[in-house]
Parts: C-alpha cells; structure tokens; sequence
C-alpha cells in the first residue's frame, strides 16, 4: 500500500505514517521542512530504503500539493492508496485578540488544496483513494453541546479559532460528500475561513464526488502513550471510536488516535468508510 500523508511532521500523522512504515506500506510526506526528519533514526532506515518519500512543499500553496501528488502517484508506480490529512496549527496569543491561528484559513485552505488538486487518474469511484481527514471533536454546535461543560469553556476560550479553521473544513467535507450543513445544527463559517464562492473553486470536487472517506474526531489531544498497544492491557478497548457524537469523556492521546487510523479505520474500513468518528478515552 502507498500514502500521500499531509501533516505528518509531528504528532498524529507522524505517528500513522511510522505505522504504516513499519507494516510494510510505502509513504510520500508533503513536508514544509524535508530536514525535520535528519536527527530521526527510525524515519532515517525508511528513507534509505527507499520507503519514505520526502517532498518540499506547502499545503497552503496549491502548486505545491499538485507536487505532492505527482511525487506520491510516481512513488506508488501510478497509483496512490491512502491520503491522511492531518494538517493543523496552533494558535499565538496576542492581549488584545487572545488566541489566534496565523493564518486563520491554515486547514481549510489545505484542504481545498487537496481536492482541488487530485490527479484525474485518481478521481473516479473506483480508481480514488482511501482518504482520512482529521478535525476535532466539539467544533460543531450539536458536537459541542455534548462536552463535558468544564471543556465548552476552555474550548470556546483557547481553542475557538483552530476550531473555526477546522469548521471550515468540516463544511469542505460534507460539500464534497454530499451531505447536507445547517448553520443551526453545524454552524456558520467566516469569510477568512471559507470566502465566498468557495464551491466553484477551479478543480474542486464536484458536490458528492467525494466517496471514500473516514473522519476522525478526537476528543482533546494528549501527549500520553499508546495505551491501545500496551500488552498488558485487558478487557475493554483503550478507547471509545464512536460513528457520530460521543456524550461526555475529555481526552484521548495522539498515539491512540494514529493507533485507530491504522489500526481501526484502514483494516476495517467498511465499516467506518462516509462516516464521522469520535475518539475518546473511556
């Protein structure tokens, strides 16, 4: 299997992409910095082998996710598999703004990017990849009404504006999906997000064109360990992957939420494919 990972510097798609590396698959990364992987050993051995493919390039820069794909569709003999976007940023404070994310659009954008720029050979039901898209729990109003409440503040106050980037790809989603929005229930983007006229954007998936794909919404990140692979572990699953909105819970690790993507979403996809998902600890 061959993956076009977005995001996978550091964190989640980091550690998805070192899984799938270690099962055998080979990966390209869009990478803004293709040395942010020199003093890293177990990525090292991959790109000596040939396995991990780096590609310089932007997300926000359309031209350089067109790269991405040429580079990812070569490395995988004309063909790409997977694509995991796990693009995101995290917001600067200023006093009188509070937290901000510079650019405002950073997710949203990239995401655009990404449909806008799928190779044609990768564009019809059968030939198009798996894709998984991360946003986050709690970003919708129906999502958000169903935090902990200790959490609706601390998202509302540090987290509204990554969360309002990730709004915007969440409407990019169910745009490209085909699946209704109400600003009711949904909410409403802002125009630094997603301008106007934003569906007639040269390249764009077609309205429900967009048929196979996992959305993965993960509670509050954490910087904690693996417990899905802790080999003492018995009983209940190390946490919760929920199709739809999951009521309560905090937290969920990085590591898990990788853990699920490869683990969960891909070896059972027909199981998870056009769905969202809510990752939780128990």
């Amino acid at each position: 299997m061959h993956a076009f990972v977005l995001g996978g510097s550091k964190n989640i798609g980091y550690h998805a992409a070192l899984r799938l590396l270690e099962q055998g698959s080979t990966v390209t990364f869009l990478l803004r910095r293709t040395s942010v992987f020199d003093n890293d050993e177990r990525m090292q051995r991959y790109i000596r082998q040939g396995k991990a493919t780096l590609v310089a390039g932007d997300g926000l820069k359309l031209e350089d996710v067109k790269r991405g794909w040429e580079a990812s569709l070569d490395a995988g003999h004309g063909t790409v598999d997977f694509v995991l976007f796990s693009i995101g940023g995290i917001p600067d404070f200023h006093l009188t703004k509070g937290f901000v994310l510079n650019p405002p659009d950073l997710c949203t954008r990239s995401l655009l990017n990404l449909f806008r720029t799928i190779p044609p050979a990768l564009r019809t039901p059968a030939t198009q990849p798996r894709f998984v898209v991360l946003t986050s729990r709690g970003i919708t109003h129906h999502s958000h009404s169903t935090l902990p409440v200790a959490l609706r503040a601390f998202y509302g106050m540090v987290l509204g504006s990554p969360h309002m980037d990730k709004l915007g790809a969440e409407r990019v989603l169910a745009h490209c999906m085909g699946r209704p929005w109400s600003t009711d229930s949904d909410g409403e983007t802002k125009e630094n997000v997603l301008p106007p006229g934003w569906q007639k954007l040269d390249g764009l998936l077609a309205e429900g064109e967009l048929k196979r794909v996992v959305i993965v919404r993960p509670a509050l990140l954490t910087d904690g360990e693996c417990r899905a692979d802790d080999p003492k572990r018995t009983g209940k699953p190390a946490y919760k992957a929920v199709a739809g909105e999951e009521v309560g819970g905090y937290t969920v690790s990085r590591r898990d939420t990788a853990h699920f993507i490869v683990e969960g979403a891909l070896k059972n996809w027909d199981e998870w494919e056009g769905k969202g998902v809510c990752l939780v600890y128990h």
